[in-house]
Formats: C-alpha cells, sequence, structure tokens
C-alpha cells in the first residue's frame, strides 16, 4: 500500500510517497546521506560554505554533489537536497521500489509506475504544475526559489524548475537558474534559460518570476493541480 509520511531532521524536512515497506530504508537512507555530508564539512569547512565548486574526496554523495556542482557553476552543497533524496530513491530501488517520490525541501527525485500531477507554487501562479508519466528511471524534478524557503539566491525568480535523470544536476542547474533570474526582463530570463538548458544533462527549465513564466527544452505537459498554498510542494494521484 502506498503512504504518505513526512519527517524532519534539523534542516532537512522531508516527504516520502512509496509502498509502506520501503520507508524503513529510505529514512535511514537519509539519515546515512546526512552523516556522510557533516563528516564532510567537518573534514572540508569550506564545503559548506563554497558558492564555487570545489574537488572534495570521498563517499560517492560527495562525489557526485561536486560534479553537478562543477557542471552548473556553483557550490557543492546547492546539490544536497536532491543528492540525498537521489540515493534514497535508489534504495529503494535497489529493494525492489517501482513507485517512490522523495521530496527534500522542494526537490524531487522519482521513480513512477503510475502518473503524477506536481505542484508548482509561486504567489502569481495558480493551480498550476507538471502531469509526469510513468518512468523507470530516477527523474528528477528540481526548484530554488528568492522568495519561498530558506536556500540562497542571488536572483528574482518565485520559481525556477530544472528537470533532468540526474537530481544532483538538477538541484545544482535550479539554483544556477535561479541565481541568473535577476529581473522579470524577457531577455534576461531567455539568457538564463539558455545557459541552463545548455549544461549536458539538462532536459528542460521553468521559471516563474512575477506575472511572467518562461519554458524551454523538454519539459512534462502542463496540468491543473489544485493544493492549499500553504505547503511549498503538493503530490497527487
Amino acid at each position: 500500500m502506498i503512504i504518505h509520511k513526512h519527517f524532519e531532521v534539523e534542516e532537512t524536512a522531508v516527504t516520502i510517497i512509496c509502498d509502506e515497506e520501503y520507508v524503513s530504508s529510505i529514512q535511514n537512507s537519509i539519515f546515512d546521506s546526512r552523516e556522510i555530508i557533516k563528516q564532510c564539512i567537518m573534514d572540508f569547512p569550506e564545503f559548506q560554505w563554497s558558492l564555487e565548486p570545489l574537488e572534495v574526496s570521498g563517499e560517492e554523495i560527495i562525489i557526485k554533489m561536486c560534479k553537478a556542482a562543477k557542471k552548473a557553476g556553483v557550490g557543492p552543497m546547492a546539490a544536497v537536497a536532491g543528492a540525498i533524496a537521489e540515493k534514497a530513491v535508489q534504495t529503494a530501488m535497489d529493494e525492489g521500489s517501482r513507485h517512490c517520490i522523495v521530496e527534500n525541501g522542494g526537490d524531487i527525485a522519482m521513480v513512477l509506475e503510475k502518473p503524477v500531477n506536481i505542484g508548482i507554487f509561486a504567489p502569481a501562479l495558480k493551480d498550476v504544475g507538471f502531469h509526469i508519466d510513468p518512468v523507470n528511471q530516477i527523474l528528477g524534478m528540481c526548484t530554488s526559489s528568492a522568495s519561498i524557503g530558506p536556500s540562497i539566491s542571488f536572483g528574482v525568480s518565485d520559481a525556477s524548475v530544472v528537470i533532468s535523470n540526474d537530481v544532483c544536476l538538477a538541484d545544482a542547474c535550479a539554483t544556477r537558474l535561479g541565481n541568473l533570474v535577476t529581473s522579470d526582463e524577457e531577455d534576461v530570463i531567455k539568457k538564463a534559460m539558455d545557459i541552463v538548458c545548455s549544461i549536458d544533462g539538462v532536459d528542460g527549465a521553468f521559471v516563474a518570476v512575477n506575472s511572467k513564466i518562461a519554458m524551454k527544452g523538454v519539459l512534462p505537459q502542463l496540468c491543473r493541480v489544485r493544493f492549499d498554498e500553504s505547503s511549498i510542494t503538493k503530490i497527487e494521484f
């Protein structure tokens, strides 16, 4: 039976949607990833604060974060939520799960046996989201925002969304896209989208800023998703 479970630990706030039998393994994966990253920060404090790519050796999740950050041109912690979510979904898949969604602060990793609708929260948007068809490999949909949530953004977008099969990369590139959208002028948005969508591994991008939206690349179909605006992410079957 598929269940929804939400839990929080320090700065990590996660929603899990999967068969109940995989929840414990997913939670353990998230705790393990957090410990690996915390140890890396203890050994290399700059890993936490750098806004530029770093090359740091260590466990697989650290290497993946560094590689994604280098491709996106941001610091490695820009990929942290996506990295944790991706590893958690992979853990569930390794145990046999074929339908699993892990949402970590607006950054989503998923493998799907049935379609889902994922809402995009932004003040000027109403009931807008993506219809995601079934997919048998991990798909990432990650979001950065200058107006919602605690993440650092040097831009002004309400939602900068990147789609990629590499969830680490989607997370890092969502940060880069959000940083590049410094106004709602069309030429600024277009340039930002062109830069991010030219990064190898990025499928598509979506931006909402003030009353404007922009889309580029290969994206899921837009759909109507009704959800309570008190929540940032809403996933429904």
